[in-house]
């Protein structure tokens, strides 16, 4: 057996070192502009060395653009000098960049509002009720007793988004409540003629005869949705006609009736907040070439705060403290600034090779990867996937997000390829444009796009009409 012995071995290699401040500037890449906000105002609260310049105002897009747009590549006001900054290799001359930061001209001017012409924000705010609290007020109105009312406060707590009671079984909320579970379908039938009607049913079917028996509705309606809900659903009316002995004309009239009805009862109480969407920077036309102009509006404009100078001729011990805390702070400003003028330079590249896009619209959308843009600007490919994610950009045709103009290419018969997104901005005019009493299947689609030079498979058809969601032939079909 050999026998076991240590060695020591010089060895050179090379190898990518993820620096604390490479790590933050990757990490600020990929940030959305909102999150972006959040942890510069979450460093400025950790930083005491940072301090936030007045607003400044946005005049590119007062009144519209002007020929006087900013340069897309000047560097934020914020950005320090190297020469400024650094005394050494690993020592910072904080007195000599504090008292060159204290030479420079802030930034002054603010947005001013007439407070006769708008009202306070707060004005025009109000607090939409709940769903769960439109119930319990009905509930109060209601003579109940003290295990009816804790049997249905149950049912509200577990209602589903749409108003359903899908879970736990009712047994089981009418034993936590005390009340006899022989009452509790008595009870929850209440709940149901409450406002919106239908709501806590326990499935699609008990919630449309709770509507039909508020309504009072015809007889027929009641039993085509108590007998033939999936026959209804899958438009088999003839197979309901002949079970209930009814006209075809009869059976229509019924389905235009339960399609009126609400089969989402918690739909108008929904209280998720809209999203809006503030574009990263802006796309102008001026005469016959496009600028991208940065949004810098609503991200605190960052500087070096000049308090600690004077703290640090009070206390010359705190130098190491303040060094550390002005470094960070460099580095956080230079980030912030690369992030801007890489999007501004990818966003420029897109422009660039989708310039038919910009003057006519999507059904102009080139063929274009990651790779196109990253040979083009000399970035790795993996940069360019977070530069656009999440990042929107407003353009004579509308807000978008920088990923959008990414697509696949599909292949034409004449002429050169067209990308994926616009087949399928063209498959959506062809449905819209059919007739909804013959609506046309993925098949006639394909001879359709073919017809304009596209060539596609039916697959593929169906797959872009799920992706912009649209319904099979057979269920777009109109029959009155």
């Amino acid at each position: 057996m050999a026998a076991m012995e240590l060695r020591q071995q010089l060895k050179l290699s090379q190898q990518l070192v993820m620096t604390p401040q490479l790590q933050q500037a990757i990490k600020l890449l990929q940030l959305s502009r909102i999150e972006l906000v959040d942890v510069v105002r979450q460093e400025m609260e950790e930083n005491p060395m940072l301090d936030e310049h007045p607003d400044v105002p946005d005049r590119s897009r007062e009144h519209g653009a002007s020929n006087d747009l900013p340069e897309s590549n000047v560097p934020v006001s914020s950005q320090p000098t190297d020469s400024a900054v650094a005394k050494g290799a690993n020592e910072i001359d904080w007195e000599k960049y504090l008292e060159n930061r204290a030479n420079q001209p802030s930034a002054q001017g603010s947005r001013q509002a007439s407070s006769e012409e708008q009202p306070a924000w707060d004005a025009s705010l109000r607090q939409k009720d709940s769903l769960a609290d439109h119930l319990r007020w009905q509930m109060r109105m209601a003579v109940l007793s003290e295990e009816e009312e804790k049997f249905l406060d149950l049912v509200i707590g577990n209602l589903d988004g749409d108003g359903y009671l899908k879970e736990p079984p009712l047994s089981e909320l009418a034993e936590e409540a005390g009340l006899d579970p022989e009452d509790a379908e008595e009870v929850l039938h209440i709940m149901q003629k409450f406002d919106p009607v239908g709501v806590a049913s326990r499935d699609l079917r008990e919630c449309l005869l709770a509507q039909v028996e508020a309504l009072e509705l015809d007889v027929d309606v009641r039993d085509i949705i108590d007998r033939h809900l999936g026959n209804l659903e899958k438009r088999n009316y003839p197979a309901i006609a002949k079970d209930l002995e009814l006209t075809l004309e009869d059976v229509y009239e019924v389905a235009k009736i339960v399609a009126g009805l609400e089969p989402r009862p918690a739909r108008n109480f929904v209280t998720e907040d809209p999203r809006f969407i503030v574009p990263d920077v802006y796309v102008y036309k001026i005469g016959d070439k496009y600028y991208v102009v940065p949004n810098d509006d609503g991200l605190p404009r960052l500087k070096i705060s000049n308090f600690f100078r004077s703290a640090m001729d009070a206390d010359p011990g705190a130098r190491e403290y303040v060094q550390n805390k002005l470094r960070s702070a460099q580095w956080l400003i230079r980030s912030i600034d690369q992030r801007r003028r890489t999007i501004i330079k990818v966003t420029e590249c897109i422009v660039e090779k989708q310039h038919d896009f910009f003057e006519k619209g999507v059904d102009y959308l080139r063929p274009m990867i990651l790779r196109d843009v990253a040979e083009a600007v000399e970035m790795h490919e993996s940069t360019i996937s977070r530069v656009t994610t999440n990042k929107y950009v407003h353009t004579p045709q509308g807000i978008f997000e920088l990923k959008y103009f990414f697509n696949s290419s599909i292949r034409r018969m004449a002429d050169e390829d067209i990308a994926s997104e616009s087949v399928k901005n063209k498959i959506k005019e062809i449905v819209s444009a059919e007739d909804t009493k013959r609506p046309l299947s993925d098949q006639r689609i394909v001879e359709l796009l073919a017809d304009g030079g596209i060539v596609i498979a039916r697959r593929t058809v169906a797959k872009y009409r799920e992706m912009l969601g649209i319904l099979s032939s057979s269920k777009r079909k109109r029959y009155f």
